[in-house]
């Protein structure tokens, strides 16, 4: 068993930034995978902290939008493959649902899996980018077609909170 002292730079800090409080400027697409081109614009507010020593982090996102909507996004990294599984659950539904996976290469944090939306199979990519000590972009793209085309339907615009 390895000691996290021993060995920093397997990934299992690459969320590290990511602790504290957020303010958040959601754009997000109203109808997905139906070639809208509409969207929506809302804040929220998001904090992270770690679990597991730090093998794990865990946020809660609040916004007033849309009636008061609630959710939450659970990371954990997995020693052996050396990659991130990032499970989201909000309050309409309180599901887990399944985990998009990997891992952060040259500052860019790139995320899929499969899940199913509106009754059809699709794949999902979370994409992290543009990471300050203030700010980080979040994206989040759907493929119909097993990963041919991509419709990013959703953009997070992340500023650091003071205190």
């Amino acid at each position: 068993m390895q000691h996290s002292a021993q060995r920093s730079d397997d990934g299992r800090h690459d969320f590290d930034f990511y602790h504290g409080r957020w303010r958040v400027r959601n754009v997000r697409l109203r109808e997905r995978l139906a070639g809208s081109d509409d969207w929506e614009t809302f804040d929220a507010t998001q904090e992270c902290r770690p679990i597991l020593d730090g093998l794990g982090n865990i946020d809660d996102f609040v916004t007033d939008w849309d009636d008061g909507f609630r959710g939450m996004t659970l990371r954990l990294f997995d020693l052996q493959a050396k990659r991130w599984s990032l499970y989201w659950a909000g309050n309409r539904s309180g599901v887990l649902e399944p985990p998009v996976v990997g891992r952060f290469e040259n500052g860019v944090g790139l995320f899929e899996g499969d899940d199913i939306h509106r009754g059809r199979p699709v794949r999902v990519r979370f994409t992290w980018s543009e990471i300050s000590a203030d700010s980080a972009h979040w994206q989040q793209a759907f493929s119909a077609d097993g990963g041919r085309s991509w419709e990013t339907n959703w953009h997070m615009y992340m500023s650091r909170c003071d205190g």
